[in-house]
Order: structure tokens, then C-alpha cells, then sequence
């Protein structure tokens, strides 16, 4: 092959490989297990961030009550389940049902709501717009 070639041949795959790795997203998986806990959905990350909720406070997973599974989200277990959701009511804020995504810790609801958006262990912070959607997984006013 001419040395023309060559270089154009490089420059060819240095090209497609530098547009396919910014082009390429994080695969996603069902299940995964963080500190020994089953966590489902469509997970991009093993600290629960999911295809719908990505940045770098995005890392709980709340426990449904309908089916005693944990999921990254309302969306995830809204894809997955085959049943509709349970919110968790307010005589139940003492179960443990937030994992938090970093170091595994399991809380209660009533703790992650007094958390300040803090885990208790590990001391990693959650995105604090969640509580923006706590209709959605607990019994609200």
C-alpha cells in the first residue's frame, strides 16, 4: 500500500473511532446488585443512575411497594413491572425502602426525607429535586 494510503487510511479510522466513542451511550442493564441489594430497571451505572435520570446526584433507588423491588425510578419501574404502582403510605415512612447508590446503605423513608439530601453513611449527596415527585412513590398531604 502507498504511504497516501496508509495516512489516509488512519486518518479514516482514528476519524470513525473518535465519532463513535462520543456518539456511544453507556449500556444499560435489568438488574444489577449494589452492596448485595437487587436493583431493576434500565440502570447505566452500578450507583442506580438510570436512562431518565443521569447526573452525578441521581444515585438512590426506591423500593415499590407494590412488589418489594427496588428501581432507579418511577419511569424504570413504569418500563418493567407488569402491574401498576403502589405509593408507600404514611404509617409505612418507618420501612426501609431509599438505597442509596454509593455505598448500599439502606434508609427508611422517614430517614431519607430528614437526610437534607445526605446519606447517613457515606455522606454522598442526592439530588435534592426528587422531592419534586414524592407523590409519585409515598402518600402525600
Amino acid at each position: 500500500m502507498k504511504p497516501a494510503h496508509l495516512l489516509s487510511l488512519f486518518i479514516l479510522l482514528f476519524y470513525f473511532n473518535f465519532t463513535y466513542s462520543q456518539e456511544k451511550m453507556p449500556e444499560s442493564s435489568n438488574i444489577f446488585q449494589i452492596q448485595g441489594t437487587t436493583v431493576y430497571g434500565q440502570s447505566i451505572d452500578n450507583q442506580t443512575r438510570c436512562v431518565h435520570w443521569h447526573s452525578s446526584l441521581d444515585v438512590i433507588a426506591i423500593k415499590f411497594k407494590c412488589c418489594d423491588k427496588y428501581y432507579p425510578c418511577f419511569s424504570c419501574h413504569k418500563e418493567e413491572a407488569n402491574h401498576e404502582h403502589e405509593v408507600w403510605p404514611k404509617k409505612a415512612f418507618s420501612e426501609k425502602a431509599i438505597l442509596c447508590g454509593v455505598c448500599g446503605h439502606e434508609l427508611s423513608i422517614n430517614d431519607y426525607m430528614a437526610s437534607s439530601n445526605t446519606c447517613p453513611k457515606c455522606k454522598a449527596s442526592f439530588n435534592p429535586g426528587c422531592s419534586n415527585h414524592y407523590h409519585l412513590y409515598f402518600e402525600t398531604d
